[in-house]
Formats: structure tokens, C-alpha cells, sequence
């Protein structure tokens, strides 16, 4: 019974987004997007569209993503955004690790990559537009995907930081006690694919077009540098989200090494506890603020 009231739930809300859909304006990029995805079908196999466009994707979205965090660091009045200020980037640092990112791009997951051909012959998954699915579901599929990449990370990261592996591991991503964008997916290799694996998961659970792969990609890139931007920067979209965590939470994380496990929600923190350190230096942070303010009037 409760199963069937969540799939009459699930219907209602389909199909009252749909109703809302019917009144809103034609997208004017709809038109270019549907002919530059036909002319890719017309003038590349699966294969090339499945690894090459899928490296593209990742290599420009990353990158891409990177910048505006990258430009922060020269702008003055961005200064007071950053969340460990005594603890500016360096060219050192950031050139260190775009090395090793291009060694786990290319060399760790560029092999994954080469699979996803044979995922999408396997399950049957479409690249035509005339199966590719309206825009709304693609947003609740990559929310799904993110609820359960969140906790296969919360569980997965709080096990490397176990006393007995973190320093075989985990330790590498922990090297930037304050982390910038570019910092997100440096990692030990082993790493990469652990925590990577929570990734395909929800593409194994909701793929049912090409698209989704690559509108997902896009979304946790987007959501693993802004919290490793070290910036908290207001009027930020992604802050709309529900229970979403945010560069401030998982700053915290690399400055105390301790809690805030999860990627990109806050409620497996809460849940088992993991966020009371954080907890506690906000309520300090907020007194020491008070404090000034009161000293300063």
C-alpha cells in the first residue's frame, strides 16, 4: 500500500510539472542544441560520442568550472568571501596540482571513460533526440543520482579516514588544508575510483538516454568544486538546493580533518552526529563575531 501511494505521488508531481511545463515560453536554445546533437549523430559512432565526448565534456566542464574560483584569488574584494583567509593560494600549490590532475584525468579516468560505450550497447541506452528526456526529468534524475552518491561517499570517505588507511590514501586529497576548485579531484589514484564509484551508481539505477551521463558529469563537477572553491560566496544557486552543504561545510572538513563526511548533503552528518565539531565552531564563530560587533559600536 505505502509503495503504491509513493508511485501515485511520484505521478501527480510528473505530471503537475508537465502542466506547468505547457505555460512556459519555448526555450530559444532548444532549436541549436537539437541540431548540434543531430549533427554529432550524423558525423560520429557511438564509440567516439561515448569516449571522446564524454572526455570533452569532462575535461571543459571541470576547467570551465574552475575558473571563476581561480579569478577570486586576484580580486581584492573577493577577499573577504574566502573562508581561511590567513591561508591564500599559491602558484606552487595550484601547479602541483594541476599535474597530478592530468595524470588521473588521463591516465585513471580515461580508461573508465573507454568503458562507457559498452555500458550504454549493454543496457540499450539512446543518444537520438526523439528519446531523450524532457528537461525536468532530467533534473530529479540527477538529483536522485546525487542522493545516492552522497551516501555512498559519507560512508566510503569516513572509512579512509580510519586511523589504519588514511595515511596510505586519503591523506593526499587532505595535503590543502585549504582547499581551492582546481583541488577537487586531486587524489591517490585508489582514491579516484573508490569514492569515483558512487558516481555510476545512479547512472546504473536512472540512465535511460546519453544525455543524462553528461548533464550528470556536469552537476557533481559543478557541486565537488564549489565546495572545495574555499569561497562562500553569497546569492550562490546551488544554496537553493535542499540540505545542500556547501563550501563552508566542507572546508571545515579540511581544516579540522574531522566530520562533515558527506559530498553534497548535510543529513548524514546530522544523522550520525559527524557534524557537532562543526556545529560547535559555528556557535564559536558567531560569539567572536558578536563580540566585535559590540566592541566596534
Amino acid at each position: 500500500m505505502a509503495m503504491n501511494d509513493s508511485v501515485n505521488i511520484l505521478n501527480s508531481a510528473y505530471l503537475a510539472v508537465e502542466y506547468i511545463d505547457s505555460f512556459l515560453p519555448d526555450n530559444p536554445l532548444q532549436q541549436p542544441f537539437k541540431n548540434a546533437w543531430n549533427y554529432m549523430l550524423d558525423n560520429y559512432t557511438k564509440f567516439q560520442i561515448a569516449t571522446w565526448g564524454s572526455l570533452l565534456v569532462h575535461e571543459v566542464s571541470y576547467f570551465l568550472l574552475c575558473v571563476p574560483g581561480f579569478i577570486f584569488q586576484f580580486i581584492p574584494y573577493m577577499q573577504k568571501y574566502k573562508i581561511q583567509q590567513d591561508k591564500p593560494e599559491t602558484w606552487e600549490k595550484q601547479w602541483k596540482c594541476f599535474k597530478t590532475l592530468l595524470f588521473n584525468h588521463f591516465f585513471i579516468q580515461l580508461p573508465l571513460i573507454c568503458g562507457t560505450y559498452y555500458f550504454t550497447e549493454y543496457f540499450n541506452i539512446p543518444y537520438g533526440w526523439e528519446e531523450m528526456p524532457r528537461w525536468y526529468v532530467l533534473v530529479a534524475q540527477c538529483f536522485g543520482c546525487a542522493v545516492i552518491e552522497d551516501a555512498w561517499h559519507y560512508f566510503l570517505h569516513r572509512l579512509l579516514h580510519h586511523k589504519r588507511i588514511y595515511k596510505y590514501i586519503h591523506k593526499v586529497h587532505h595535503e590543502f588544508v585549504s582547499p581551492f576548485g582546481m583541488q577537487a579531484e586531486y587524489a591517490h589514484p585508489l582514491e579516484t575510483l573508490i569514492l569515483g564509484a558512487g558516481f555510476f551508481i545512479g547512472i546504473v539505477v536512472f540512465c535511460n538516454h546519453m544525455v543524462l551521463l553528461w548533464a550528470w558529469v556536469i552537476c557533481r563537477l559543478m557541486e565537488t568544486i564549489d565546495v572545495h572553491s574555499g569561497y562562500d560566496v553569497p546569492l550562490n544557486p546551488l544554496h537553493l538546493v535542499p540540505f545542500y552543504a556547501g563550501a563552508r561545510f566542507h572546508d571545515f572538513h579540511h581544516m579540522n580533518f574531522i566530520g562533515n563526511y558527506a559530498s553534497t548533503f548535510t543529513w548524514w552528518d546530522r544523522l550520525f552526529g559527524t557534524d557537532s565539531q562543526f556545529i560547535a565552531y559555528q556557535e564559536k564563530e558567531k560569539k567572536k563575531q558578536c563580540i566585535t560587533k559590540k566592541k566596534a559600536n
